[in-house]
């Protein structure tokens, strides 16, 4: 009625759960508001070219802060590593908005603020205080993009040495081969 493979592949799928499920609530349970560096990189206003530039700014500082923060192995490094290159950001900022005919710079820095509670890509920050990196377009008054800067969400090498980097799952990789 059943064969070994299929049993073989229920108990792996059984096993992969219940790792799941053990390990994950506990990590998530660790990690509090103070564990946490988000950025926000805030539009000069709502319109639309303002939104625009503010995400091409937004792509231009991730690729140059991915490789800075890539060894950052607490939250300190991180911020000590974003301040020491707080003049890159800037100009990166700067170099973005002069590109695209934006007469307004930018301005960046590292402080506490009250954030509301924000979800991204499933996973959900509650409302609290948190330090962040603020880089503010012009007035920084419209509409913001955000992210977590440590633990990476947002900074995660995708390109290394010159080489794209391939994720890739050993156990998926155990049961596709198993069913050759």
């Amino acid at each position: 009625m059943f064969n070994l493979k299929s049993v073989l592949l229920v108990v792996c799928m059984f096993v992969g759960l219940l790792s799941i499920l053990i390990f994950l609530p506990h990590q998530k349970e660790e990690l509090n508001a103070s564990d946490y560096l988000r950025i926000h990189i805030r539009a000069n206003s709502n319109s639309s070219v303002d939104q625009e530039v503010k995400y091409k700014v937004k792509d231009e500082i991730v690729k140059t802060l991915t490789p800075i923060l890539s060894d950052a192995k607490t939250k300190e490094e991180a911020i000590n590593l974003v301040n020491q290159n707080m003049e890159i950001i800037t100009n990166v900022a700067d170099g973005v908005l002069r590109a695209n005919n934006f007469s307004y710079s930018s301005k960046a820095e590292i402080r506490e603020e009250y954030f509301p509670t924000r979800s991204y890509e499933g996973f959900t920050l509650q409302s609290d205080v948190y330090d962040a990196l603020i880089l503010k377009l012009g007035s920084g008054k419209g509409d913001n993009w955000w992210c977590v800067v440590y633990p990476p969400m947002c900074f995660v090498p995708t390109d290394v040495g010159g080489k794209n980097v391939e994720y890739r799952s050993k156990i998926l990789e155990i049961i596709k081969n198993f069913f050759k």
